[in-house]
């Protein structure tokens, strides 16, 4: 099985974003809504994160850059709103995982993970559901 590209994933897929930029999208994404930039501030204080102002605003130029984010003028304030969704995020992220790990082999990485007992037996019987459930829609 190998790994296919889907509909909007394409552009994300030369737009890497560092750990730092991605703690941002994921306050923003938990968050459901478009946030201020003080709002962001708080919520990065709240994960133990405190960068300078300057820092800040750097990462969130370099996400609008990349395509991430916009930003909407409020009078003097700017709202950050995301382009990316965060299950968009993560499909492209898997999808450059499984492709450069494995050679874009889905099964290998499965074969791995229950090789190598990474998964709870909750996790391992939530799979085997989600592929009978594959399994029979296919037909």
């Amino acid at each position: 099985m190998s790994c296919n590209k889907g509909r909007g994933h394409i552009l994300l897929e030369n737009k890497k974003i560092s750990d730092a930029e991605l703690e941002i999208m994921k306050v923003i994404w938990e968050s459901g809504s478009p946030l201020l930039f003080a709002q962001i501030v708080e919520a990065l204080a709240e994960n133990g994160i405190a960068w300078q102002k300057n820092t800040l605003i750097t990462l969130l130029s370099r996400l609008m850059d990349k395509g991430y984010l916009k930003a909407n003028k409020h009078g003097r304030k700017n709202e950050y709103v995301p382009l990316v969704t965060e299950q968009d995020f993560q499909i492209t992220q898997t999808r450059n995982f499984v492709d450069r790990i494995y050679k874009g082999n889905v099964s290998g990485l499965i074969h791995r993970l229950v090789e190598n007992e990474m998964l709870t037996d909750t996790e391992y019987g939530e799979l085997k559901k989600i592929l009978e459930v594959d399994k029979w829609q296919e037909q």
